[in-house]
């Protein structure tokens, strides 16, 4: 059976301006960039913050806030140049994040199609007033597994982001039912494709981009405005 078109979208390389723009070359379908609001500056990064001066990622893993080269969220939209491949991970916990990055891409980049993901769903109601942006809804556990089900069949959204092991090909085919974007992370290694297939889900998020290229030079990878367009 051959295999279907997957979406490829290069976790957290969107993170550094180097990262984001190796992805962009490699010719992936989205680049994810993590976004938080922190001392009332949109930062790009996935290390959390512990106080004013410290950030953490994972736990054997600690920086001081001067050593490290952080990009602002402008400096991504710049770097990226009004390519349409960015999705912005909005983290939390304050839901003013989403209401400084809407206005952020109304100000710099009023017309550009790009995703926003969130696992706080409210902050996706702060992009109403931008129906080129695409929404994805992202879940991380079983009790907000569950919560999307119930709210796919209520309404259908233009994609969801789900943790991968949550997932099995019932649930898959029921999500599809309500929207035809469904990704899946982590995907960074040949087992977890394979397992991602088998799923049949639509897109794999992962930080493996030397395996996304192969996807892509296997002709399995493929950009489809279609699919990518919002509701």
């Amino acid at each position: 059976m051959t295999d279907r078109p997957l979406l490829t979208v290069a976790h957290r390389a969107g993170n550094t301006i180097a990262g984001l723009r190796a992805a962009l070359q490699a010719g992936v379908d989205l680049v994810e960039a993590d976004v938080h609001l922190f001392r009332d500056a949109l930062e790009v990064r996935h290390r959390k913050a512990i106080g004013r001066h410290l950030y953490w990622e994972q736990w054997w893993e600690l920086n001081r806030r001067r050593s490290l080269e952080l990009p602002e969220l402008a400096d991504v939209l710049a770097a990226a140049d009004g390519d349409p491949r960015l999705m912005l991970d909005l983290k939390g916990p304050a839901l003013t994040v989403a209401h400084r990055v809407a206005a952020l891409l109304a100000d710099v980049a009023p017309d550009v199609p790009l995703t926003v993901c969130t696992k706080q769903w409210q902050m996706l109601d702060a992009f109403d007033g931008l129906p080129h942006i695409r929404r994805v809804l992202s879940v991380n556990n079983p009790v907000q597994l569950n919560r999307l089900r119930a709210r796919l069949r209520r309404r259908p959204v233009f994609g969801v982001s789900i943790r991968r092991q949550l997932l099995t090909p019932a649930i898959v085919a029921e999500l599809r039912r309500a929207t035809s974007v469904v990704m899946v992370w982590p995907v960074d290694t040949e087992a977890a494709l394979r397992h991602a297939r088998s799923l049949g889900v639509t897109s794999v998020i992962s930080k493996n981009l030397p395996m996304l290229r192969t996807l892509m030079t296997d002709g399995v990878a493929a950009s489809d405005e279609a699919v990518l367009s919002p509701r």
